[in-house]
């Protein structure tokens, strides 16, 4: 029962308004009575009623007139239908009306408190999920990105004001901080939501193939180009192109994509003809811009083109209260694509990643939860479930260094750490289920760095 509801009583006799506004009173209500629909509704349009207790047959306007008036006016007040004339087909109209009960007179004193008890706790129940709805519209929105600090809640606010508009957007951020994530919930907010998302991550294509990547190319243009292929800025006409990592673009990349930003328009490679395209782009940087454009590694005026909105995400060092709302994301993600009843954390094991300060941010957490939850022999995810996170004074996690034994004779350092250096490559890609990318992260290099790495083993 919902103490203290208000209660609007509508019936034109004085008997059964006197029996309302006593039995009302004494559960605790705040009942008011009047004896038609007219006044009702004079009532209803002036205040907020949680019930309303209607006759239908009364002189004037009729129940069934009163409950779609009150629908009308006051959606979420609820409505209970009483008459000493009781047909199927009135009940019927009442109900598709939106009543929530139709009681026939005469009735029970005991069962009428019970409905009205019910409807309460309904109503109350809908007010409460309503709420909770609106606390995750506000803190997780946003597809994938989960958090509700106050460092995030800036950022959600900027995608919010920034999604509305065709402005080119910069997202600063250290790696995995999710940018990719930002730029997606940009584009789900805008009014390009309908046409395609296309990302691409400038770091991670090899010089010699971005430029057909980016605009595509003519048939005949290089070895290998066996037809026409369309570039990812064309696929992303009417929508978003997001382009990662854009501090690694080269000098003749740049010049190319400020064409594009200034005129709207490029050439596929080996193409005589400009295409036309309308596209917003989102581009973003795990570096400082200003000091690359300083050092004469990335134009100035392409700065200033892709740097009309500049939105930074923080690292989850700065926002440690989402620690415990994204660890329950990501382990409950894991639990269920492992089908293991995994679906807490322990108050220690929370402590040492409250403790543990990501040098990796979310997409660290999410390999650490993920390692956890493979490890994890129990509902709840134990500190010794997180063994092999070293505190280390908060400097990020530190990996013990296997004891080695020299030979007299000696032996091939450069042998024994190219082989070293292979295993741990593979170990990464292991963990993260071949994504090079989240391997690259695991290891705290570069994609770059990591896939060169790998070439010189031929992997």
């Amino acid at each position: 029962m919902r103490p203290c509801a208000r209660i609007l009583v509508v019936d034109d006799e004085l008997s059964m308004r006197e029996f309302f506004k006593l039995m009302l009173d004494s559960e605790g209500y705040q009942a008011e009575c009047v004896p038609n629909g007219r006044e009702a509704v004079s009532l209803i349009q002036k205040s907020f009623y949680d019930l309303v207790i209607t006759d239908i047959r009364m002189p004037g306007m009729d129940g069934i007139e009163v409950l779609k008036k009150v629908k009308e006016i006051s959606p979420e007040t609820i409505v209970i239908m009483i008459s000493a004339y009781a047909t199927t087909e009135t009940a019927v109209t009442a109900m598709k009306q939106g009543a929530y009960d139709y009681i026939p007179k005469p009735f029970n004193v005991e069962e009428i408190k019970l409905i009205i008890q019910k409807a309460l706790e309904k109503r109350q129940l809908r007010q409460e999920n309503d709420r909770l709805k609106e606390e995750l519209r506000k803190h997780h929105r946003y597809e994938k990105l989960v958090g509700s600090s106050p460092a995030m809640l800036k950022v959600y606010e900027l995608i919010r004001k920034v999604a509305q508009t065709r402005s080119n957007v910069l997202i600063y951020g250290e790696s995995g901080t999710g940018k990719e994530l930002v730029a997606r919930a940009i584009h789900v907010e805008s009014p390009r939501s309908k046409e395609n998302f296309v990302a691409i991550n400038c770091g991670g294509i090899p010089e010699t193939l971005i430029e057909s990547e980016l605009f595509g190319h003519k048939k005949g243009a290089f070895t290998g180009a066996v037809t026409d292929q369309k570039g990812l800025f064309a696929s992303a006409d009417g929508g978003t192109i997001f382009l990662d990592e854009i501090a690694e673009l080269s000098p003749a990349l740049q010049v190319k994509l400020l064409r594009v930003l200034q005129e709207r328009v490029f050439r596929p490679v080996g193409g005589t003809e400009d295409i036309a395209v309308d596209i917003r782009i989102i581009s973003a940087t795990n570096k400082d811009l200003e000091q690359e454009v300083a050092a004469g590694n990335f134009r100035e005026d392409l700065f200033y083109r892709l740097n009309v909105i500049q939105i930074r995400v923080p690292p989850l060092r700065e926002r440690k209260e989402d620690i415990p709302l994204l660890a329950r994301h990501f382990f409950k993600k894991y639990a269920d694509e492992t089908q293991k009843q995994v679906d807490k954390i322990s108050p220690v094991a929370l402590k040492i990643l409250m403790q543990y300060s990501f040098p990796g941010n979310v997409r660290e957490l999410e390999n650490i939860i993920e390692r956890s939850v493979a490890l994890a022999s129990s509902s709840a995810i134990q500190a010794e479930d997180l063994s092999f996170i070293n505190i280390n004074n908060g400097k990020g996690a530190k990996i013990d260094t296997p004891a080695v034994t020299i030979p007299s004779d000696g032996f091939d350092l450069e042998e024994y750490i190219a082989r070293t250096e292979k295993d741990i490559l593979l170990k990464a890609l292991e963990i993260s289920r071949g994504a090079k990318q989240k391997a690259a992260g695991l290891l705290g290099i570069s994609f770059r760095s990591f896939r060169h790495r790998l070439s010189k083993y031929g992997l």
